[in-house]
């Protein structure tokens, strides 16, 4: 059994698809760029207005003066092409791009059972890519062929169906000199031809009436080129027209990420990482890279998760190209332990921690751990982990000594009076008073082999007349009160 992808009016969509601005309006395809160039293909708008293929644009101008002329542009094409590959390959692994718009797939060892369903639920998904797409099942290719040009949009011949002897003979194309001979004959169904010998056939029309027979009655069975499934994930659009605004770079954005996850399901992978890259019009690059939480294939969260970024990007200049890469990866399977917790959903806990990223800054969001370093309440900010593992054995502490010191974070800037070379009074706004009693000073320093790092610092315990014990801290000549004991 064969199945057989048909973008209809393939060069309209695939232009169309990257020009959401001329949605609802009647455009037209040129065949080519001579002055006489003939029309190609015309979306409904154009046809309702009787501007047909065939025509040239002159003549369709005099009939429709709103019409939009556009030749056709290979990347636009290109791009689509790949589009109806990847759909393609998540029905079977043995694919042929059979001609632009067109692709064959193989489907033995496939089983029926839910082909429909899956064959729909692609026709559905390449629709919110902008394509519409017709598939025909049938038992050779040729036959799949004329059934996908009739589906709407899927339709499923069994072998002994009649269905095909009632097309008409357009339908499989014939050449102009055969289709004058063929219409002088009275042959005006497929059926028609088909129930004519074929080497009486042969001998009035030669080996191109042999190939027209053969084709008509989809019994040949040929061999398909198969492709390779594609390697590259990544997607790369030069824009005709400067962006300035979010909305149309998210638009376009959703398709590149929808056109992606498709092939990596085709593939049956995983994004693991995803790049940005937005070139502006000083030639300029805006580049991030993302490592997504958990190793997904889901455009709904690989989306959200470009839409939080640029929510609080602001370029100088107008973008002027777009450029999305993700790095692959196989999924991950694995059990949990019996004390280990997983969140629930480690992509909308990402996305909720960009979001305070964008608030309080970058670098000010994440686990706090000790620095391996001499100074003191030195500490570092480390990505949040996604998951809770097990539980550490617990390892034998030092009993305390002496009374807690409960820190101020920040420490308080304080003014201190010195009384050779001790501390006799201390200001700040929240503690004054004399001291009646000191310890220290306990110097320390460290990183002196880093001019910007460096650091040096004498530690005083303090005891007021009035109350309380309290650290103090000097570095670079300024006092600091840095926790209270008790």
């Amino acid at each position: 059994m064969f199945a057989v992808l048909l973008i209809p009016d393939f060069a309209l969509q695939a232009l169309l698809r990257t020009r959401p601005e001329l949605a609802g309006r009647p455009v037209a395809i040129l065949a080519d760029e001579s002055r006489k160039a003939p029309i190609l293909q015309v979306s409904e708008e154009a046809r309702t207005e009787r501007a047909l293929p065939g025509l040239t644009a002159t003549q369709a101008l005099a009939r429709c003066g709103r019409l939009v002329l556009h030749y056709r542009s290979p990347e636009a094409e290109a791009a689509a092409g790949r589009v109806l590959l990847d759909a393609a390959f998540t029905l079977s692994p043995r694919v042929e791009a059979t001609s632009g718009g067109l692709c064959t797939v193989d489907l033995t060892g496939v089983g029926e059972t839910g082909l429909e369903t899956r064959v729909r639920e692609l026709v559905r998904r390449l629709k919110t890519l902008g394509i519409q797409l017709r598939i025909g099942l049938s038992d050779t290719p040729d036959r799949a062929v004329f059934v996908a040009r009739c589906a709407r949009p899927v339709l499923w011949i069994r072998p002994g169906d009649p269905f095909l002897e009632k097309l008409p003979i357009e339908m499989i194309e014939p050449p102009p000199g055969l289709a004058r001979i063929l219409d002088q004959w009275g042959i005006r169904t497929v059926g028609a031809l088909t129930a004519l010998p074929r080497p009486e056939v042969g001998r009035r029309l030669g080996e191109a009436g042999l190939a027209l027979w053969d084709r008509a009655s989809g019994c040949k069975e040929r061999i398909l080129k198969v492709e390779r499934l594609p390697e590259t994930f990544e997607e790369t659009m030069e824009l005709e027209h400067e962006m300035e605004t979010l909305e149309p770079l998210m638009f376009l954005l959703r398709r590149f990420v929808d056109t992606l996850t498709l092939r990596l399901e085709a593939a049956w992978l995983v994004a693991e990482e995803m790049g940005l890259y937005l070139k502006l019009t000083d030639d300029s690059v805006h580049r991030r890279w993302f490592r997504l939480p958990e190793p997904t294939r889901k455009a709904e969260i690989i989306f959200r998760m470009l839409h939080t970024h640029l929510e609080n990007v602001r370029t100088d200049t107008p973008i002027t190209a777009v450029h999305v890469r993700m790095k692959p990866g196989r999924p991950r399977t694995r059990q949990q332990g019996l004390f280990e917790a997983d969140l629930r959903d480690p992509h909308q806990f990402a996305e909720t921690l960009a979001r305070v990223v964008a608030l309080v800054g970058s670098g000010r969001v994440g686990t706090p751990r000790v620095k391996e370093t001499h100074r003191p309440d030195a500490f570092c900010l480390e990505p949040l982990e996604t998951s809770i593992g097990e539980l550490e054995e617990e390892t034998s502490a030092l009993p305390p000594l002496g009374l807690p010191l409960r820190r101020f974070r920040p420490a308080r800037p304080a003014s201190v009076d010195l009384h050779q070379k001790a501390p006799e009074a201390l200001f700040s706004p929240d503690v004054q008073g004399r001291v009646c009693a000191w310890r220290g000073p306990w110097r320390s320093s460290g990183d002196w082999w880093e001019k910007s790092s460096r650091w040096a610092r004498e530690e005083w315990d303090v005891e007021l007349v009035s109350g309380g014990v309290y650290r103090l801290a000097r570095e670079k000549g300024r006092w600091f009160i840095e926790g209270v004991y008790g």
